[in-house]
């Protein structure tokens, strides 16, 4: 088959509707970095020889943030042998399989070596980091250990703000058991400042947390220091699609909303579970008005479907372009909701393998960043450690920056803000990090303290009412250990839907799946219900200032 004409055949099966598609190959795709199995710069007394600890067939990134002089990776605790969950590579570095350095230092992986204490500022399980335009890192912590093995929660979940011009945490956020669910699994956030003031530096921004195993989307009022829950049918998974196959491997997973985007232009959150054929959206006006009444329905809509299950979900920070990547086709496509363009960017049934994560990072220009690894191939237990099995690549030339980082111009670091190539990144001012924080004699680096924040950030209601009856939720005014350990396994946690949510219509009132119209846009799924309350009368002011909590 000549090569246009498969493109062609592959650009009908990859994209969601029957709309004009390029598929010219334009777009270059360049391997930034690539690893057959990851490892790390141990310390020389870390036991980096038992495989309780450091299992190197058991570590697998699932996360990807690029900042201006590192990149960063999660690597959550799917398995037992994962020794720290967040690590940083310089930008600058040349050549493949770079020593990943735990990321700020070891202290704060203290959970690989079973001593960690949940009141610590540490680390569990990281599945994806995000900075925001005041360059800090948000390390969103599910607190589960061996998810994909017996489900242990180890801690609460919360978000750990680092500071990426000192490396220091400057925020810690603890969610209140109300929005946490036994077998919750947090998974994905994405940090919205498209109402954020530059004089609050980032602190009064609204964060979009998936909950994969007890699904639903977390919403974190930054600034009033406020959580809520909102679920729907659409997050969880369908059965249909619990098998996905990538090449000759197929492999079960019945993982709910996990794909995240954000159209900061239009309010829109784009997300996918796993295990569904299908992309649904929310505007940001309905999540941010607060947990729904019973009996209300979150307004979600039907985007599009696509030629098989994905995980990786993008957006253009301008122009509304969505990214994402069919697990079946092994490529990356995009999709203009406002042109109805769609387009084929990169295809490589090696190279694109289980896209985890997408970025589009304000720091590089147009480029398009994708995370792959074999997942499958971890999964199924057939890694051939001799292969790649782990792959950043870049996609220049398809995202539009939001140039929002102009006004925060005051936090950047004093880095020329240049499109970056290649392994060309680094530039003479930005200073390496060392691999690791040497400790004062006299102190083992096996058992390191634990980091302590001096100032934990509290919050109280003003007007003394409870928040619990409205479903808005502050954090309580200590870490200690939460009331959510010690309950067990998760018992069928895909198979329960929260109380008060509906299914979709039944199919006799909108006919079998959704189709797509003439003109090749989607038809939406109705609401059931379309009116929905603004809660914001029910938010109370913070008492103390915002981000209270001293660098240390």
């Amino acid at each position: 088959m000549h090569r246009c004409s498969w493109l062609a055949v592959l650009c009908s099966t990859v994209l969601f509707a029957y709309a004009p598609c390029a598929a010219d190959g334009s777009h270059k795709m360049e391997v930034v970095k690539q690893w057959n199995l990851l490892n790390y710069n141990f310390p020389w007394d870390y036991p980096a020889a038992s495989k309780e600890f450091y299992n190197p067939e058991n570590v697998v990134a699932t996360g990807l943030e690029v900042g201006y002089d590192r990149i960063f990776i999660a690597t959550p605790r799917l398995f037992s042998g994962v020794p720290a969950t967040v690590s940083s590579i310089p930008r600058g570095t040349n050549g493949d399989s770079p020593v990943l350095q735990a990321y700020p230092d070891w202290t704060h992986h203290r959970a690989a070596t079973k001593e960690y204490n949940c009141s610590d500022i540490g680390l569990v399980s990281v599945y994806r980091l995000r900075i925001d335009s005041c360059n800090r890192l948000w390390a969103l912590d599910a607190g589960v250990s061996r998810s994909l093995e017996d489900f242990e929660v180890t801690c609460p979940p919360k978000i750990l703000v680092y500071d990426l011009h000192t490396d220091q945490v400057v925020r810690r956020i603890d969610f209140p058991p109300e929005v946490v669910r036994r077998e919750s699994l947090y998974t994905n956030l994405i940090v919205d400042e498209t109402t954020s003031r530059p004089e609050n530096n980032c602190d009064d921004v609204f964060v979009y947390i998936t909950d994969t195993v007890a699904p639903g989307i977390v919403v974190y009022d930054s600034g009033k220091d406020l959580t809520w829950r909102v679920s729907h049918p659409a997050m969880y998974p369908d059965p249909d699609f619990a098998e996905s196959s990538i090449l000759e491997h197929r492999f079960t997973l019945m993982d709910g909303i996990v794909g995240l985007a954000f159209d900061m232009e239009a309010g829109i959150v784009y997300f996918q579970p796993l295990a569904t054929d299908r992309i649904f959206s929310v505007t940001t006006a309905a999540l941010r008005a607060g947990p729904l009444p019973f009996g209300k329905d979150l307004p979600v809509k039907l985007v599009g479907r696509k030629s098989s299950q994905g995980i990786g979900l993008g957006a253009s920070p301008r122009g509304g372009t969505i990214f994402y990547a069919p697990l079946s086709e092994t490529a990356v496509a995009s999709w203009n909701p406002r042109t109805n363009e769609h387009q084929i960017l990169a295809q490589d049934q090696e190279k694109i393998q289980f896209a985890a994560d997408l970025r589009t990072p304000d720091r590089d220009g147009t480029a398009l960043y994708v995370l792959t690894s074999k997942f499958h191939r971890f999964f199924l237990k057939n890694l051939d450690a001799n292969e790649f099995n782990t792959r950043i690549l870049r996609i220049d030339g398809v995202a539009i920056p939001s140039g929002q980082l102009a006004t925060q111009s005051h936090l950047r670091p004093t880095i020329p803000y240049d499109t970056l190539h290649g392994n060309a990144y680094y530039h003479p001012s930005v200073v390496l990090p060392v691999p690791y924080k040497p400790l004062p004699p006299g102190q083992s680096i096996a058992l390191p303290p634990a980091a302590t924040t001096s100032t934990p950030v509290s919050v109280f209601n003003t007007q003394n009412m409870p928040f619990g009856h409205h479903g808005l939720f502050t954090k309580q005014s200590s870490f200690g250990p939460s009331t959510i350990l010690g309950q067990g396994k998760p018992s069928q946690p895909f198979f329960t839907l929260n109380s008060g949510e509906k299914s979709f219509p039944p199919s006799s009132t909108i006919g079998s799946r959704p189709q797509f119209g003439a003109s090749g846009a989607p038809i939406f799924i109705p609401k059931i219900n379309q009116n929905f309350n603004d809660l914001n009368l029910l938010r109370y002011r913070k008492s103390l200032s915002v981000n209270q909590t001293a660098i240390h």
